[in-house]
């Protein structure tokens, strides 16, 4: 157990025994006293998995000598009640694992209380619910099933409209025979193309036992005829989805790759099927096992049977896309690791995950979805932010910077790269802002006020309201911008309500699914030339146009990038390329060879208008007031060049980039000095 006053130091911890192979429960956070006359601080705290610790980990031979003497008595080995004698006593049970202190009280056969202080307990129903994570029913179907007791539903049962059809015993054991049938196939002179396919993925034949691969065979009927002479029935395997009818009845899967997809102990209620055939007619990559009354895939998730334990263990849980994925990172030692069965990631997957995790406020853990890095991985982390409330536990995503999968990763680099993968995870909501903020040129002040705009959309959608402070911190660190500006920014897109449902995603509560794509141009690209934001722009290109002996030289430290008005930035090219103000000094046609020269209507209509409107001073314009405007525009230049290199500096890291930084610095500090300079002029002219 290590302590600490700052969080981050144990989120460090658990990268390293992540990395390392150590598992780790949840960080928990006490609040403590302290000193008399001080307010209270909080107090973190990480478990380490003693079974997984070596007495090489310990530097201090105290520390060492202190492991090496305890036999662990308070590890947490997963204990379960096996068998309980009937007795018309009170009985107090002790706990195989805490010694001096009873852990349950056994009354009428049903336990109570809990050694971890959580007090949960109940009857052997309630415990397969938890363990198993099911509904009541499906708690007492299972156990009915299991220990043959038939259920009878009296009229007026509010599930009387349950799919009628065979027990889900027999369906069961229907994929039990149907799994090892599948598996042996695996090994006929038929399946070579199958074992090539694991091969080349990096699976010898013990994993492919381990997970119970099969290959379903390309004759039609093979496994209906396997399974007819067990005496299963045809609707049985009908309605277990391993068979279809046509024109007679044909296996469901047919030279195809398959995985079992197993329950939370350990039944197969349905199969994954990957295409390896170029013949094959049916075109989809995979297949899976369709809705059945053991079967749903919205709260199946592949490979929960393995990592169950792991979970419960470290509180951790990785989810992940695929089934050579999940494998991958078993064998790689994420033992950890779930998927989805052929749809995304939702809420009743949450609920597993959660129940397995023992995710609860008292003790919080962590889920780390791993993405692929391109778009469709991207929309996936986005789908899932919209659940992220679904977790008391910490969410996280890990996505590997060449855009490889778990499986492909652990082939190219080894199994250590898989487990780097999911320790150099980042927070989910750091994720989806980066990938919503990235697409804008952040060095644009336009584009900054669009990212804030969009990020600030995705921020105020989240539901739970405790977290948008923190979101809209981070959003303002990515963006470059003042931590008030972006809350501001929040509460108008709160203020403003949901956007419209062609603008967001396809459930309700989630939030705004920004293209991830380059953003859409503007309608109308070009403001009013009007503008008070550019009256100063204005002001001075009227002194060169109708002045420009008055303003000669004095404009030579003024360039294109001192006007921000597209047509103003037009004017000003076109009076370069003339040779300057100092080219209209004394020529009457100054301003009708400038318009001449002007290509698009809307610069030749500016420079009209320019020339006749009046100049906002009663007498005729002198050096001084020149100056002032020529000063004044060159401070608005330096000003923009100072916020967007401030919008720089805060998003640079000036521990991993520290010679940029300092550049930046330094380049600050003179843009400064030059700003202050301009103002001093402009006064002095004034």
């Amino acid at each position: 157990m290590l302590n600490s006053a700052d969080r981050e130091d144990l989120e460090f911890v658990r990268t390293v025994c992540t990395r390392l192979g150590i598992a780790t429960y949840g960080i928990t956070t006490q609040l403590r006293e302290g000193f008399p006359g001080r307010e209270p601080s909080e107090l973190h705290r990480v478990h380490l998995v003693n079974e997984d610790l070596t007495e090489s980990f310990f530097l201090l031979d105290q520390h060492r000598q202190r492991f090496v003497d305890a036999d662990k008595k308070f590890a947490r080995r997963g204990w379960v009640v096996r068998a309980v004698e009937t007795t018309d006593r009170v009985e107090e049970v002790f706990c195989a694992e805490v010694e001096d202190g009873h852990a349950f009280t056994l009354e009428d056969n049903i336990l109570t209380g809990n050694c971890f202080g959580c007090q949960a307990g109940g009857d052997v129903i309630k415990f397969v619910m938890d363990i198993d994570a099911l509904s009541f029913a499906e708690a007492v179907e299972r156990l009915a099933d299991k220990y043959g007791v038939q259920l009878r539903r009296e009229e007026g049962d509010v599930r009387d409209d349950r799919p009628k059809g065979p027990q889900r015993g027999r369906l069961v054991e229907a994929h039990k025979v149907a799994q090892q049938f599948y598996a042996e196939q695996l090994a006929t002179p038929d399946a070579l193309v199958a074992r090539q396919f694991l091969a080349e993925r990096g699976f010898d034949q013990s994993a492919a036992e381990t997970f119970g691969i099969g290959f379903a065979p390309r004759d039609g009927d093979a496994l209906f005829k396997h399974l007819r002479q067990l005496a299963f029935s045809q609707e049985e395997l009908v309605v277990g989805g391993l068979v279809a009818v046509g024109r007679s009845a044909y296996d469901r899967f047919r030279g195809r790759l398959l995985w079992p997809i197993r329950d939370a102990s350990g039944d197969t209620i349905g199969f994954g099927a990957r295409r390896i055939f170029d013949d094959d007619r049916i075109d989809a990559k995979y297949l899976n096992t369709s809705e059945t009354p053991i079967y749903k895939k919205s709260q199946v998730l592949y490979g929960i049977d393995l990592a169950r334990k792991d979970m419960a263990r470290s509180s951790q849980a990785v989810v992940v896309e695929g089934y050579t994925d999940v494998m991958a990172c078993h064998l790689a030692g994420v033992t950890s690791a779930v998927a989805t069965c052929g749809t995304a990631f939702g809420d009743e997957h949450a609920r597993v995950l959660r129940r397995f995790m023992n995710d609860h406020e008292e003790f919080r853990g962590e889920v780390i979805f791993a993405f692929d890095g391109d778009a469709a991985g991207q929309k996936a982390a986005l789908r899932t932010f919209s659940g992220d409330q679904n977790f008391v536990s910490q969410t996280y995503v890990a996505v590997e910077p060449d855009g490889l999968d778990p499986c492909d990763l652990r082939i190219k680099q080894g199994d250590a790269a898989v487990r780097e993968l999911v320790a150099r995870r980042v927070p989910l909501y750091r994720f989806v802002l980066s990938n919503v903020v990235g697409k804008y040129d952040l060095d644009r002040a336009d584009s900054r006020v669009d990212a804030l705009r969009e990020g600030a959309r995705l921020v105020s959608s989240i539901r739970d309201k405790s977290k948008v402070d923190a979101f809209a911190r981070e959003l303002a660190g990515m963006v470059g911008i003042d931590v008030d500006q972006a809350r501001a920014e929040v509460r108008r897109a709160a203020a403003r309500g949901p956007v419209r449902a062609d603008q967001r995603g396809s459930r309700r509560g989630e939030p705004q699914q920004p293209d991830t794509s380059a953003p859409p141009a503007p309608r109308n690209p070009v403001p009013d030339l009007r503008d008070p934001r550019f009256a100063l722009e204005r002001e001075t290109l009227k002194l060169v146009i109708q002045h420009p002996m008055a303003i000669g030289r004095t404009t030579s430290d003024i360039g294109v990038e001192d006007f921000t008005h597209p047509v103003y930035r037009a004017v000003w090219e076109l009076v370069a390329a003339a040779g300057g103000p100092v080219a209209g000094s004394g020529d009457a046609t100054w301003a009708g060879r400038l318009r001449d020269a002007a290509t698009d209507p809307a610069v030749s209509s500016a420079i009209s208008a320019l020339g006749v409107e009046p100049i906002r001073t009663a007498k005729e314009p002198d050096a001084a007031y020149v100056s002032v405007h020529v000063f004044r525009l060159l401070e608005l230049t330096a000003m923009r060049r100072i916020a967007d290199l401030k919008s720089k500096l805060q998003r640079t890291n000036p521990v991993e980039n520290a010679a940029e930084y300092n550049r930046m610095f330094g380049e600050l500090a003179a843009l400064e000095q030059h700003r202050r300079t301009l103002r001093e002029r402009t006064v002095g002219a004034s």
